[in-house]
């Protein structure tokens, strides 16, 4: 790809205000990694703070609106509401009520990463066999250990997928409340260089957002082999057959 792009720009003589060469994106990225590196810092902080808060409030969301019919109603629609709405018409009042800092990042990474947590948990949820929960319930199982011992574990592929959906929505999120209002972060990076036409340096950055988002899914990927190794191997099994 990197090659296409360099022989492109050269075939057809894109100047460099429109698309950057490849190398001279290159020496952006070596001669401002440092500057990079520290405004990479406070992107990735939001970016995990709000990944982390989507999924501390998405699974039992999930679990609120499984349990009960009532919830499902009500919430449901909120939820979907609440992803009409442009985040970058929200994020300006986050600022305004929290200044410029890091939580205002927070929330709207949050905002974008909590709703693919919830409707891929709901989904796996409500795919539990119903034979599984009768099982449980003939035991004299309490709804916590049904929950625990059979919802969740059979639900956990799903959780996973919208978990890993979720960790490069909240790299946009971050991205987006950066650009309305922030004093650091990569957003500030792109907006600068933008309005200075330092192509090759907004290129830069955004390959360092680019790394950032597929370093996050792999972990979150590394995570779910780890908590659930026998959907691994169902998935190796496959990919072999």
């Amino acid at each position: 790809m990197v090659v296409l792009w360099d022989v492109a720009i050269r075939v057809f003589h894109v100047p460099p205000y429109l698309i950057p060469a490849p190398l001279d994106v290159g020496r952006a990225l070596v001669t401002d990694w440092q500057s990079l590196m520290e405004q990479a810092f406070p992107t990735l902080a939001a970016t995990v703070l709000g990944f982390i808060a989507s999924a501390v409030v998405g699974v039992p969301l999930a679990v609120l609106i499984v349990s009960s019919r009532t919830a499902k109603d009500y919430l449901y629609p909120l939820l979907v509401f609440s992803q009409s709405v442009p985040k970058v018409a929200i994020a300006p009042v986050f600022v305004v009520w929290f200044g410029f800092g890091l939580l205002p990042k927070v929330l709207t990474a949050f905002l974008l990463g909590f709703f693919p947590i919830v409707v891929g948990a709901v989904q796996g949820l409500t795919a539990v066999e119903p034979d599984l929960l009768d099982l449980a319930r003939s035991m004299e199982a309490t709804r916590w250990q049904s929950l625990r011992l059979i919802s969740l574990p059979y639900a956990s592929p799903a959780i996973f997928a919208g978990l890993k959906i979720s960790v490069t929505l909240t790299v946009v999120g971050t991205v987006v409340g950066e650009f309305v209002g922030a004093n650091a972060g990569l957003g500030v990076v792109l907006q600068r260089s933008i309005g200075n036409f330092e192509l090759p340096l907004m290129f830069a950055a955004l390959l360092v957002l680019a790394i950032m988002g597929v370093v996050l899914f792999w972990l979150v990927e590394w995570w779910e082999r780890l908590a659930i190794p026998w959907h691994a191997s169902q998935q190796g099994a496959r990919s072999i057959k």
